[in-house]
């Protein structure tokens, strides 16, 4: 018998929450009612009180509920759920959670959601499930479902859907998860001009007895490859490809945020750097590209993806950049530099070789980067490159360092 969360504002969704809870009581678990509500009394009596959620983000519900300010109640209330939610789970309490909602409630249910690892059952019934949900579920597996209507009572639609979605999130909490014989994980960082340098690397791990997660950088790639590392289950880092940075200087379209190359750091995990496609910041047809950029050095990839070759500016600051995050790690990590290109295109006779960029990004890795820094006479795809950074995040994770 699983504890399964039903958070929601029971003030004016109490009783199609009341309602889940009743169907999870009949499939034989546990329901933990927890109020998010902060306008009128709940119409039904929660396990868990609004006060109580309130409590655990330092709010003054109180004062906040007089102000009446809708919206200042559910930016209030989506900072506090989390808090509750990740105590529970730390706790033990709650093996599942499930929520309904509009805006507002949608707002709250993700944001709590969000606090959980991942493979934790969370389950969103929204009114916004079929528009633009990345905001609500960032990086995490929530499971979102339409809810058709409004969440606004019970009827022949609403039971039907809120029927489906409580033995959804039973049958995720009863699924049996087959661990006896995983592998440590690995995470690792490609692009499609990174693609046979990571290929040729995962295969010397698996062969060492890993199981290697490749993560595309793509900005979203990069999130959930952060988020993946936070969550503890990662046993080492193979970031060949930190390109995301460079959207994230220039203001190219797949960026990863200021975070990406922390969760390392954060959680200590032994990681391997390169400097994978550092000389691309990526934008969509050519004809989107910012008007700031013209006269820059352009290559088209596809029809709909446009790559701009970072300055030797760009690149001294990338470098810099790169070398703080790695001077964060706590655990064993180094950088390694394929000298002679850092992507297929930045080889020599390709359109984004540019040796004064490159030696630009690699002076500032080796000027400041406090880890060791390892060069290598090789393009980045070079298959002795690849074993190369493979072998040594595999002597890193032995906590043995031979350079």
């Amino acid at each position: 018998m699983a504890t399964i969360a039903v958070l929601g504002a029971l003030d004016t969704k109490g009783e199609e929450h009341a309602f889940v809870a009743n169907l999870i009581r009949r499939r034989g678990h546990e329901a933990l009612l927890i109020d998010v509500g902060s306008g009128a009394p709940p119409v039904v009596k929660p396990d868990i009180t609004r006060e109580e959620v309130a409590e655990a983000g330092k709010i003054d519900l109180a004062a906040l509920s007089a102000r009446r300010d809708r919206g200042e109640c559910v930016v209030a209330m989506s900072q506090a759920a989390p808090k509750m939610i990740e105590k529970l789970f730390r706790d033990g309490r709650i093996e599942g959670i499930i929520s309904l909602g509009g805006g507002g409630g949608t707002a709250i249910g993700t944001a709590a959601m969000r606090a959980l690892p991942l493979g934790f059952p969370k389950v969103m019934v929204s009114t916004l499930a079929s528009g633009n949900t990345a905001p609500y579920l960032g990086t995490k597996d929530i499971v979102m479902m339409p809810s058709i209507a409004d969440v606004a009572g019970l009827n022949r639609v609403s039971r039907v859907i809120f029927s489906r979605a409580a033995g959804a999130i039973c049958g995720m909490v009863d699924a049996e998860i087959a661990t006896s014989d995983a592998r440590p994980l690995i995470v690792a960082s490609m692009f499609g001009n990174t693609t046979a340098c990571v290929t040729e690397a995962k295969s010397v791990l698996e062969e060492a007895g890993y199981e290697v997660l490749v993560f595309a950088a793509t900005g979203n790639g990069g999130r959930a490859m952060e988020a993946l590392i936070g969550s503890g289950m990662v046993a080492g880092v193979l970031d060949i490809t930190t390109t995301e940075w460079a959207d994230e200087l220039v203001g190219g379209v797949l960026t990863a945020g200021p975070e990406r190359l922390d969760a390392a750091g954060e959680t200590a995990v032994p990681c391997v750097v390169a400097p994978g496609c550092l000389d691309m910041v990526n934008f969509g047809v050519k004809e989107s590209v910012p008007k700031q950029f013209k006269g820059r050095n352009f290559y088209i990839h596809n029809p709909q993806v446009t790559l701009m070759r970072t300055t030797p500016e760009e690149c001294a600051e990338l470098g810099e950049i790169i070398a703080a995050k790695v001077n964060m790690f706590a655990a064993p990590s180094a950088v390694m530099i394929p000298t002679k290109a850092i992507s297929v295109i930045s080889a020599p006779g390709q359109p984004f070789h540019d040796p004064a960029a490159d030696r630009a990004l690699f002076a500032a890795l080796k000027r400041d980067a406090r880890v060791p820094v390892i060069e290598f006479d090789m393009e980045i795809n070079d298959p002795a490159f690849a074993r190369a950074c493979a072998e040594k995040l595999l002597e890193l994770m032995r906590g043995v360092d031979l350079e």
